[in-house]
């Protein structure tokens, strides 16, 4: 009987007390402060605030006050009233996705509700809340031009209510330089100084709509520029969410033929599969905590139809190359790679639905893994390049050895005006076909693919293309490169003993050609390493048993690649050439820091022994006119 008496004691005094803090909540009042503790009523979503409670008595013991959006059954903030106190304010806390709902639908105006010790309030108030910014980034050859789909009045992001930037377009200042079609011998901006420009944007676009956060809407190399924004120039967390599309985050092979006749550089080394998996991805790996979505392009399935990149495909990014990092979620679909900033269907199916995330999709992502550093996989021939008069024509002759189950010719041409003859091993000329051989042909000058075809089980030997200038050719005349990519055959693997490493620290590169256990007698084997500043130069390769060595130095700091080339003859006298792209970054280290400090101690030992001369002269100066004096 005792106990059954305490147990209800016991629960008249929780009903009393809750009855007592419920009647001490009822005349609650809410506000909401921004960072900097100044009251308001609307905000941009994404923006941080507080939110402060104040009861009409104080409480007498210590009570939770949580914090509840309209619609959303979780509380998003809280506090805790001490005893003896009517009032507490919550930490602070970012308002992502408030203003749309669970239903997606948007709410500008938004309510937010308190309940005090487990019961309701009449409190409540009312919020507006703006649709925070879409920061839109472009990618490798191209400008802010190709966004004009989601720009202005009639956009696709104004149809969701939403305000779009551009990175370039003059609203605010910033423009990124990732290579003109125009100028392909033009530099570029490294991605450093994209991300820099990109960081100036964003805080110009802050500024312009009083938004602490941006979504970000990135195509192709675009989203390693972003990616380096947030790891190394980023300042305060003022990305909600990074939307990829078509991003090469290993890199693509379809930049070799630029790679090699040095055009935009540095862009174009800096999307070398090598130095994306090697360097790139081995450094750039803080996201702090912001969401990653990707999109990517599978409108090519069959390898013989995807010249320069593995299948399935966009045309110059694999599939497999754009999820190669941790992503919240990859969505594909059949997408041409340069079509993605334009496309409808993109927005729609989607883009749309991510920049409609509501309160809780948001939360902490964990930064990503550095991948194990990898040799050259994928299997190529030397690249062939050039230049063509207007009027000329020239032939290129790529050897295809046995075993190669498929062989894709993509071709790069500045003007997008030549034509191809394509004369086999046979000696016949082949009628190419686009069900025989995915003969593919792009004319956007945006994208590194001009021309490209394969062959399946193609007969070992000589195969002569012949390239063609024709009444579309400017009067300048036309650049040129051409590779081929196989499948099967012989292998060539190729690689640098350091992939990160200081001014003047040797590496040693390295490749070895097998063919299925076969004999190869190799004739040549070089590497051509393009400089930061552009300038080039020719080492051969040392035969150590099988494998072929170099050992190099490097003095610049900055980016190299390597076109590592071997070419010979097997057993049967069938030509066998393969080609290999590196790439390692060269950071200025300890030894261009003691370099530098012994300069400036040189300078200031200078300069002190130049004052000294100075002091003695104009003693002696004195000591004359003393004595003519």
């Amino acid at each position: 009987m005792r106990r059954i008496a305490v147990f209800f004691t016991l629960i008249v005094f929780l009903v009393t007390l809750a009855g007592s803090a419920s009647a001490q909540a009822g005349n609650a009042t809410i506000r909401v402060l921004d960072r900097n503790g100044v009251e308001i009523t609307d905000l941009v979503d994404g923006n941080s605030i507080r939110v402060n409670v104040k009861l009409s008595a104080n409480v007498t013991a210590d009570t939770d006050a949580l914090f509840f959006l309209g619609g959303i059954i979780s509380e998003v903030a809280s506090c805790s009233i001490k005893a003896g106190s009517d009032t507490c304010t919550s930490p602070l806390f970012p308002t992502l996705g408030w203003l749309w709902g669970i239903d997606g639908a948007t709410h500008a105006e938004n309510t937010l509700k308190v309940a005090v010790a487990g019961q309701g309030t009449p409190a409540s108030l009312a919020l507006r809340v703006r649709p925070r910014p879409v920061v839109m980034v472009h990618g490798f050859i191209s400008s802010w031009e190709t966004w004009q789909s989601y720009l202005g009045l009639n956009g696709y992001l104004a149809s969701m209510g939403l305000q779009g930037f551009a990175v370039g377009d003059g609203q605010v200042p910033g423009v990124l330089n990732t290579g003109s079609s125009s100028n392909p011998a033009g530099r570029t901006n490294s991605i450093q100084q994209n991300a820099e420009i990109l960081g100036q944007y964003i805080a110009a676009v802050q500024k312009t709509t009083g938004a602490e956060k941006v979504d970000l809407l990135v195509h192709s190399m675009g989203g390693m520029i972003s990616r380096f924004y947030l790891d190394r120039v980023m300042q305060t967390e003022n990305v909600a969410q990074v939307i990829f599309l078509g991003s090469p985050m290993a890199g693509s092979a379809c930049t070799y033929p630029l790679a090699a006749l040095g055009y935009l550089m540095p862009a174009s080394q800096e999307i070398l599969p090598y130095y994306m998996v090697n360097v790139f991805n081995q450094q750039i790996l803080h996201r702090h905590g912001v969401p990653f979505h990707m999109v990517a392009g599978t409108l090519l399935i069959e390898p013989l139809t995807s010249p320069c990149a593995e299948a399935p495909s966009d045309s110059v990014v694999a599939l497999g190359s754009a999820k190669s990092i941790v992503m919240d979620d990859v969505q594909s679909l059949s997408m041409f790679h340069g079509n993605f900033t334009s496309d409808r269907q993109v927005f729609d199916q989607n883009v749309k639905h991510l920049l409609e995330a509501p309160p809780g999709s948001f939360a902490p992502r964990p930064d990503l893994l550095a991948p194990s550093l990898s040799a050259q996989t994928e299997q190529f021939s030397k690249v062939y390049g050039g230049h063509l008069k207007a009027g000329e024509n020239t032939q290129v002759t790529i050897e295809i050895d046995p075993n190669v189950s498929l062989a894709n010719f993509s071709l790069y041409d500045s003007s997008r005006s030549l034509t191809v003859e394509v004369r086999g091993a046979s000696g016949n000329i082949i009628q190419l076909d686009v069900s025989k051989n995915g003969l593919i042909k792009i004319d956007d000058p945006a994208t590194m693919l001009y021309l490209g075809y394969g062959f399946k089980q193609p007969k070992p030997g000589k195969w002569v293309v012949t390239l063609k200038t024709g009444p579309e050719t400017p009067a300048r005349g036309a650049d040129y490169a051409m590779t081929a990519r196989f499948v099967g055959g012989s292998v060539l693997s190729a690689s640098s003993s350091a992939t990160i490493l200081d001014a003047g620290q040797p590496l040693t590169i390295e490749a070895h050609l097998q063919a299925d256990g076969a004999q190869i007698n190799v004739d040549s084997a070089s590497a051509l390493v393009r400089r930061p500043d552009g300038t080039q130069e020719s080492l051969a390769l040392s035969a150590q048993g099988e494998t072929y060595s170099v050992n190099y130095q490097p003095q610049q700091s900055g980016l190299y690649s390597v076109e590592v080339t071997l070419s010979g003859k097997n057993a049967d006298g069938f030509g066998i050439d393969r080609a290999a792209f590196l790439a390692f970054e060269v950071q200025p280290g300890n030894a261009a820091v003691q370099n530098t400090r012994l300069l400036v101690l040189a300078a200031v030992l200078a300069l002190f022994l130049l004052l000294i001369l100075l002091f003695l002269w104009l003693r002696l100066r004195k000591k004359k006119a003393k004595k003519a004096g």
